[in-house]
């Protein structure tokens, strides 16, 4: 390596970067992975290297902005230009736009419909919807406003949001649907319905079968913003004679990692001891476990 720490011999098909660079990388990853401010010694262990190594480096941050040392205990944090731009960052993503080019490949690999699923101002509504190649598939149209009680979309908000939120779409659910749940029973939190959603939570996901339509299936997984709180809904739906609809299923499993992949690029982290969002901790515990941890 030459003097100006770039790497002089890299493969062919790999841009030359500065070596330099991206050790101290390592020790911006080990305090976003930490999510919180770490003495010199833990952080330089974090990032795997010496602390007489690390030293130089985080002085360099300093005096850039993306550390900031605490005078009074000297541990190490990310400063304000590394907080000016992961805002930046955030603010610059589009959730949708993010998981429309995730859905297409869900259809390809699960073999069925898969939508995205937003709360709009009549409940879960479908915005996007990509088709298998298969020759049977259940259809889903642009602008779908999903039951809250017979529907997995509708469901999984239903769980995540707030009571109050959602009490305006039960009131129109109670009101349009010709099943079972009609009138002002319909349009409350019913023992029923809570009971429906704490499982949706425990599970991590909500799954119908045969409910509003006989013969179709549908499983839901939620993406989460930084904050922890459901941005959208990805949603699969098939005939129930072929889907898998069990929550460790190729179905769920293949919805599971694009919703953890999705939520990790909108800033959701593994939750450390600074992580004070229920639904972030939640979320983690999902991601590595396949399963809600409430």
């Amino acid at each position: 390596m030459a003097s100006d720490g770039v790497a002089r011999h890299t493969p062919r098909n790999q841009q030359r970067g500065i070596q330099s660079i991206e050790v101290g990388g390592a020790l911006l990853k080990a305090l976003a992975h930490a999510g919180r401010a770490l003495p010199l010694k833990e952080l330089a262990a974090e990032a795997g290297m010496a602390p007489a190594k690390a030293h130089p480096y985080l002085v360099s941050f300093s005096k850039i902005g993306l550390i900031a040392q605490d005078a009074s205990n000297g541990r190490y944090g990310l400063g304000p230009l590394a907080l000016q731009l992961g805002h930046i960052s955030l603010q610059l993503l589009d959730p949708v736009a993010l998981a429309t080019e995730a859905i297409e490949a869900l259809a390809a690999r699960t073999g069925h419909t898969v939508a995205i699923a937003v709360w709009g101002s009549r409940g879960a509504t479908i915005v996007r919807v990509a088709r298998p190649a298969s020759a049977v598939y259940v259809s889903m149209r642009h602008g779908t406003v999903m039951s809250l009680r017979g529907t997995a979309s509708g469901l999984l908000f239903a769980a995540y949001l707030p009571r109050a939120q959602v009490l305006a779409a039960l009131r129109d659910d109670a009101a349009g649907t010709t099943g079972r749940r009609t009138g002002a029973a319909g349009a409350r939190f019913d023992p029923e319905l809570a009971a429906r959603l704490e499982e949706v939570r425990r599970e991590g996901l909500a799954c119908v079968a045969d409910l509003l339509l006989p013969g179709v299936s549908a499983l839901a997984l939620p993406v989460f913003d930084a904050r922890g709180t459901i941005v959208l809904a990805l949603t699969a739906i098939g005939p129930s004679a072929v889907f898998d609809s069990r929550s460790e299923g190729v179905v769920a499993e293949a919805l599971r990692e694009a919703a953890r992949d999705l939520s990790t690029r909108l800033g959701l982290r593994e939750p450390g001891p600074a992580t004070d969002s229920p639904t972030a901790r939640e979320f983690a515990g999902r991601a590595a476990t396949g399963r809600a941890s409430r």
